[in-house]
């Protein structure tokens, strides 16, 4: 059967960028530009009307900067995965944008192929961070206070979802966790597709922020990306 194309949609104020990330992606067969969006507001509108799989979004967008326009996108379409282009790689910065509902990001130096290997990436369940971002980012969010606004939670996971769950947010790419639990990837894709369902998100770090502030993960559960040294 036939593999079902990732629906992208490509959100930057530059049309020769547009244009040439447009060319790029249409050249995959696996990948599908349905949509293309010169500022913050119109992204939102795509988001809304497409429902893509992805939006590759650049942050500096006249009328509404991309960070904004992801926290409006995750509002009305949170199957919708969000790769944030960004000339900026401060560990604060990016911060806000994982934050924000991004699910990773790519610095605007980055090559045609890791663009592809980014979207790819997210939708296989594959984390697009360094572990090191990763580390930071749970750590941030144990400071945060635990949603309550969500009556269905943890429980709606089955242990083996929330195992895969813990092996996920230590940086474990779905490979790792295959061989840990031993399972074949496809069986450890199924089970972090499943997580996305019940948690209403549409990448790993989403899953896994989420699963931090609702205080499904533990802080000793967090991954070890950043040096004691």
């Amino acid at each position: 059967m036939k593999q079902k194309k990732t629906r992208v949609i490509i959100a930057d104020d530059h049309a020769l960028l547009r244009e040439s990330m447009r060319d790029l992606l249409d050249r995959q067969e696996d990948i599908e530009v349905v949509g293309e969006a010169c500022d913050g507001e119109e992204a939102i509108r795509l988001s809304y009307e497409l429902k893509p799989d992805i939006a590759v979004m650049d942050i500096v967008m006249p009328r509404l900067n991309g960070i904004e326009a992801s926290k409006e996108i995750k509002k009305i379409s949170p199957g919708t995965a969000i790769i944030i282009l960004t000339a900026y790689d401060d560990p604060q910065y990016v911060m806000g944008l994982l934050e924000a509902g991004a699910a990773g990001y790519l610095l605007k130096s980055a090559r045609g192929r890791d663009v592809v290997a980014a979207i790819r990436a997210v939708r296989a369940g594959e984390s697009v961070l360094h572990p090191s971002i990763i580390a930071m980012l749970l750590k941030r969010a144990m400071g945060m206070p635990t949603e309550q606004n969500r009556p269905k939670g943890k429980e709606t996971l089955t242990d083996r979802e929330i195992e895969v769950l813990e092996l996920a947010a230590k940086g474990m790419s779905n490979k790792e966790i295959a061989e840990k639990l031993s399972v074949t990837v496809r069986t450890v894709k199924a089970h972090i597709s499943n997580v996305f369902a019940k948690m209403d998100v549409a990448s790993r770090t989403e899953a896994i922020l989420k699963a931090v502030r609702e205080g499904w993960l533990e802080l000793d559960k967090a991954p070890t990306g950043i040096d004691s040294d």
